[in-house]
């Protein structure tokens, strides 16, 4: 065992926690679960074209560690999701993507959204994955969730919801994102992006639904298809 591990035994004893993956007593994510969220990037196409790399499928243990940070405000998961993003950016290879240098840019959250959680997920990822992202976005304006809509309900949903707060003209950006389901959301801020003149190179998440990942291919090959 190394000093690390018992240290983590001790504190675990003197500050009990569950771990988010499965419920166990233990740290925050146990041995057991850690495997489950190595990142593995793949990559596809959505409708506009706009290609996504995401790291892990929102599914079993990834699902639950992930709600567990945006929704119950365990944010010391941020540590052991932020690899992934990591991983999904490196993948999409923005840095040295031809044509000049490409800004990172996360999709904006509501105020209400941060007020309820007390923090903005995306930030604190980018933040803990050492990159550095642009603010151009002004805060998401309110609109009604999109979990029960389909994926025309969601479009129109999301119509006029991202505005942009500074000029984006000539600029070349990576959208970053902590889950993608359907792509509406990404499309939208692209959009919104694209309206002002931007290039977007392309999009990177943490993790995307197995629906949504069910096409997806490995960082060494291509196959473009559309969601459905």
């Amino acid at each position: 065992m190394t000093l690390r591990e018992a240290v983590l035994d001790g504190l675990a004893l003197l500050l009990p926690v569950e771990c988010a993956g499965c419920g166990d007593p233990d740290r925050a994510v146990c041995a057991r679960c850690r495997p489950a969220l190595a990142p593995d990037p793949c990559s596809r196409r959505l409708a506009d074209g706009t290609r996504v790399f995401s790291a892990l499928d929102y599914d079993g243990v990834a699902r639950e560690v992930i709600l567990a940070f945006k929704e119950r405000g365990r944010t010391e998961l941020a540590g052991v999701l932020a690899p992934g993003l990591a991983a999904s950016v490196v993948a999409a290879g923005a840095g040295g993507e031809p044509g000049g240098v490409v800004e990172l840019v996360s999709v904006p959250g509501s105020r209400r959204s941060r007020r309820r959680r007390g923090f903005d997920p995306v930030a604190m990822l980018v933040s803990r994955a050492g990159l550095q992202r642009a603010t151009v976005f002004a805060p998401a304006r309110p609109h009604p969730a999109q979990k029960s809509l389909s994926l025309e309900q969601r479009a129109a949903n999301l119509e006029g919801v991202f505005a942009l707060r500074v000029p984006v003209a000539a600029r070349r950006f990576l959208l970053v994102d902590d889950v993608v389901t359907t792509g509406a959301t990404l499309m939208a801020a692209a959009a919104a992006l694209r309206a002002g003149g931007a290039e977007v190179v392309a999009a990177a998440v943490v993790a995307s639904t197995p629906k949504f990942s069910g096409g997806m291919i490995g960082p060494h090959g291509e196959r473009s298809a559309s969601v459905p």
